[in-house]
């Protein structure tokens, strides 16, 4: 008997664990921009930010993907498989970068949109690393590395921008 009621007594620890873990997480996705300066849904000036800056005040693996130009695996994203409507923001200023109606599955891993919300929402770079000719997309307002564009996208444009989710943040659209 004792065992059985240290057995459930474990099981309930680590339940209250786990949930307090995942309140946790929801509190620091609330609490995510606190400490930021630079974030803002609003704001349309242009960022001058050191990486040094950035790697004070982002979280390490944002920071990973958003300025050193690294990449989730494939099909470990949060928002590969979201199908919810809303709209999709840079996770380290809040520059607007994609509507959901815009986002489609194109099954390589990675969340995919055939077109970004403005036309200055992004910019393009050549990227020639890892002997791959590539175009970068990086945030139109922090210069953030967000993923690359590639031409076999879906009608209307044929364009997929392959994005990480880690430098993404959904809002979903309020329902009524």
């Amino acid at each position: 008997m004792r065992v059985l009621n240290f057995i459930i007594g474990l099981g309930c620890i680590l339940l209250l664990s786990q949930c307090s873990n995942a309140q946790k997480t929801n509190n620091d996705m609330n609490d995510a921009h606190k400490g930021n300066p630079y974030y803002s849904r609003t704001a349309t000036e242009h960022l001058n930010v050191s990486n040094e800056e950035w790697q004070k005040i982002l979280p390490k693996d944002v920071y990973e993907v958003a300025r050193m130009k690294g990449t989730e695996w494939a099909f470990t994203g949060k928002y590969w498989k979201t199908d919810t409507k809303g709209m999709y923001y840079c996770a380290v200023c809040g520059n607007p970068l994609f509507r959901s109606d815009s986002k489609f599955a194109s099954s390589c891993g990675w969340p995919s949109f055939y077109e970004t919300i403005k036309e200055n929402s992004v910019k393009y770079i050549p990227d020639n690393s890892h002997g791959m000719q590539r175009t970068e997309v990086v945030c139109g307002r922090c210069d953030s590395h967000l993923g690359h564009i590639f031409d076999d996208g879906p009608p209307p444009t044929h364009k997929r921008f392959c994005m990480n989710s880690i430098v993404l943040e959904f809002e979903p659209e309020e329902t009524k």
